[in-house]
């Protein structure tokens, strides 16, 4: 099979590094071939950072240059759009409708972009929004709206929701494993999540 690519991007201390582990778990145990590269500082809370997940029969660099990620999984408004040239033609972009302002916007150097979402659409792209927050309060924890962006995504590809789970499972400290099972299934089951699924993945 062709690579498929995947990145995820937020700001630091959203929790994409967990969400890239059990993703890169999943794939490995479905027996490909799969590069994990963090690109920006994940101590830096706040500042952008984006991790590549790159896996098929065989892959030679996790590296994704723009216009050429399969998918892009945004934990931020501002982070989708920052990421948007990276999407190749027909891409999947799901995005959380969380909101972080950076330290610019803090300051009152700068001022947070309005109407993030309409302006990705002006570009020829339908993003996937998903209410990430709501949904990990409703597990049980707003820090869980990483897994359950992992939910989200997990319904474009067609393994199984026990291998998915499986691998938060495997990856999740035993005490927190119930609220993000919790989490990733509300992401999967989330009603906008599932009025796009698109299964571009063939297996």
């Amino acid at each position: 099979m062709a690579n498929t690519t995947i990145m995820i991007v937020g700001v630091g201390g959203q929790g994409t590094l967990l969400a890239s582990r059990i993703l890169g778990d999943l794939l490995m145990k479905q027996g490909y071939d799969v590069k994990i590269s963090e690109v920006h500082g994940m101590s830096q809370r706040g500042g952008s950072v984006v991790t590549y997940v790159k896996f098929g029969d065989a892959v030679s660099s996790p590296t994704i240059e723009e216009g050429c990620a399969d998918y892009i999984l945004a934990f931020e408004r501002c982070e989708a759009a920052r990421w948007l040239p990276y999407l190749k033609k027909g891409g999947t972009l799901i995005a959380a409708d969380q909101r972080i302002d950076p330290m610019p916007v803090i300051t009152g150097a700068a001022s947070y972009p309005e109407n993030i979402f309409d302006t990705i659409r002006s570009l020829g792209v339908e993003p996937i929004v998903v209410d990430s927050v709501t949904l990990a309060e409703e597990a049980g924890s707003a820090k869980a709206a990483n897994v359950v962006l992992i939910g989200a995504l997990s319904r474009q590809f067609r393994f199984t929701q026990e291998a998915w789970e499986a691998s938060i499972e495997a990856v999740v400290p035993e005490k927190f494993r119930e609220l993000n099972l919790k989490a990733f299934r509300l992401g999967r089951e989330s009603e906008k999540v599932k009025s796009d699924e698109t299964y571009i993945m063939s297996s």
